[in-house]
């Protein structure tokens, strides 16, 4: 039986990984002002150069069910079974719409990543190496279902300026954060974003103080592979965070970028190290 992982556009792997762990993708859409352009196409800096200027947070749109329709019905010619990895249901209409599609035409299982960016892309990385095991669909979704909870995916913002646009910051927070340069960790539980610490000072530092603090708090991970994601962070930033995280045992970790749709959220030079907290499974 020949399966499909797959996942969207948020999943924020390059073409390499992508390649690599046999990966597909269907991407969001990304609105600057008139211009639609799609997730992975538009880049971060082209929607921060747009933000500068306009001071208006771009507008990104889920997977719609039409486009699932096309997407899923071209990988069934090709693919038995189709395993679809979705942004947060709390975060995106995303999962609705492949849900509802996937019933519509069967052999798609779609999964709650109750993450997002690079946090989707471990579960979907392990279902990938699932798949060449010879797991069945059922079994592959069943073993991905239970790493769900141990998913751990937190950031450190640069700036609260776009969570403040996007309405999930008050004025009073924005102006208190900074006119104090405080930085704060976003720690994603349940599926949402939440606050965790809170840094402030250089930037590499809080970067340095929000790696110890998180290597502590997750302290059983799944050594094999961890992930540096970033939104333009500078290269003094992820070389502190990759040397957290090779000091902490991981075998392999892999710098990112975040796209345009998670950075639209989490604004310029933010970082997160993202893993599977079940090291003990």
């Amino acid at each position: 039986m020949k399966i499909c992982i797959s996942a969207e556009s948020t999943i924020d792997l390059p073409q390499e990984l992508l390649d690599l762990y046999e990966i597909k993708t269907i991407p969001f859409t990304v609105t600057l002002g008139e211009k639609n352009g799609l997730d992975g196409v538009t880049t971060p800096e082209e929607l921060f150069e747009y933000v500068d200027k306009t001071g208006v947070l771009p507008k990104t749109s889920a997977v719609n069910i039409g486009q699932f329709q096309e997407y899923f019905s071209n990988l069934l010619k090709e693919y038995d079974e189709v395993i679809h990895f979705s942004l947060s249901q709390t975060l995106s209409s995303a999962y609705q719409n492949a849900c509802t599609v996937a019933q519509e035409l069967g052999h798609v299982h779609v999964v709650d990543s109750m993450s997002l960016s690079t946090g989707i892309a471990l579960l979907a990385i392990y279902a990938s190496k699932l798949v060449k095991q010879g797991l069945s669909a059922d079994e592959i979704v069943k073993k991905v279902s239970e790493r769900i909870p141990h998913d751990q995916a937190s950031f450190v913002l640069a700036t609260v300026e776009y969570l403040y646009k996007g309405g999930r910051c008050s004025a009073l927070a924005m102006l208190g954060a900074t006119l104090f340069r405080i930085r704060p960790q976003i720690l994603v539980t349940n599926g949402k974003m939440g606050p965790g610490k809170k840094y402030n000072g250089k930037q590499v530092e809080c970067v340095a103080n929000y790696c110890r603090d998180t290597l502590a708090q997750f302290n059983n991970p799944d050594l094999e592979i961890g992930f540096v994601t970033h939104s333009g962070a500078t290269q003094d930033m992820i070389d502190t965070a990759v040397n957290a995280m090779k000091e902490r045992g991981f075998k392999q970790v892999y710098i990112t970028t975040a796209g345009a749709t998670i950075s639209s959220h989490c604004g310029p030079k933010c970082l997160g190290i993202l893993y599977i907290n079940d090291g003990g499974k």
